[in-house]
């Protein structure tokens, strides 16, 4: 079977292959009543109704992949470091004892390992990821780079997701609940004060726009000029060319075709997003 990619360096080893459970000998059973919830859980925020369809399948099932714990302060207490969800869910089932495989893990893959089993379940909202990204940076001295490396994402996205947590407090709670996404919160970013991207976020939310529109209006609450429309009409190829480099680089690109050739504008808000947009685009080049 093919191991599970998006394991983070050196944390495959942590994990068993592919996420299902290890050798028969390395589980045990343990009291539910003897794990300790993780300190370090990045999620704060669990869906009620899932845990509820969870729980009814480990009524019938059981828990079909063990947790993953490390031994607390005393032999008959663990610290889970991965597995939340099951743990929440086996107590909502009654259940007195868990499957669990017990791992010896420091205080940075702790933090790792619940990063990484919820990006990989994408379970984790892009503020809980950020709020994980912004832990390893602070606490263990990581670097953009090295936090991309260990959770298995890019370098930008990795800066990106950060930048989340420079959002005022309304556009935050407004991303958490799922009322605007990533793209119009990466642009309210753009807005230098927390009543700008109020107005900008009451806007978005007051007349339903989508992306491109809120990237319009942040310019013009930004001050900046209105674009001349196209001399030509855009073909689609174009548009989506655009909307692929984007994607790529994750910030604001637009592209514009002049009666020579044109050109590319790359929008970038801080020196680690330049400098994670300049390692991406010379990523092929180093290679050679």
């Amino acid at each position: 079977m093919t191991r599970k990619r998006g394991l983070g360096r050196g944390l495959d080893a942590l994990i068993p292959a592919g996420g299902l459970p290890a050798p028969a000998g390395n589980v045990l059973s343990l009291p539910i009543n003897e794990i300790q919830p993780n300190p370090r859980q990045p999620r704060t925020q669990f869906d009620a109704r899932e845990l509820e369809e969870l729980a009814e399948s480990i009524r019938s099932h059981g828990v079909l992949q063990p947790l993953i714990v490390t031994r607390g302060r005393s032999d008959s207490h663990y610290v889970l470091v991965a597995g939340e969800r099951r743990l929440q869910a086996a107590r909502i089932a009654g259940l007195d004892t868990v499957p669990a495989i017990v791992r010896s893990v420091n205080a940075q893959q702790h933090l790792e390992l619940a990063l990484i089993e919820n990006l990989q379940r994408a379970d984790l909202n892009p503020l809980e990821a950020a709020e994980g990204y912004r832990l390893l940076a602070d606490e263990f001295g990581l670097s953009h780079d090295d936090i991309a490396s260990r959770v298995a994402k890019s370098r930008a996205a990795v800066t990106n997701t950060l930048r989340l947590l420079k959002l005022s407090a309304p556009a935050r709670d407004a991303l958490r609940a799922g009322a605007i996404s990533q793209g119009h919160a990466r642009a309210l970013l753009a807005l230098a004060t927390a009543q700008a991207q109020a107005a900008g976020l009451e806007a978005i939310l007051k007349g339903g726009l989508n992306v491109r529109q809120t990237e319009e209006l942040v310019r013009r609450l930004s001050g900046e000029r209105k674009r001349r429309p196209a001399a030509a009409r855009r073909l689609p190829e174009e548009a989506a060319l655009e909307e692929e480099l984007r994607q790529a680089l994750g910030t604001r690109v637009s592209l514009r075709r002049g009666r020579r050739g044109g050109t590319i504008a790359i929008r970038f808000f801080s020196d680690e997003e330049l400098n994670a947009i300049v390692d991406q685009l010379l990523r092929g080049s180093r290679r050679r």
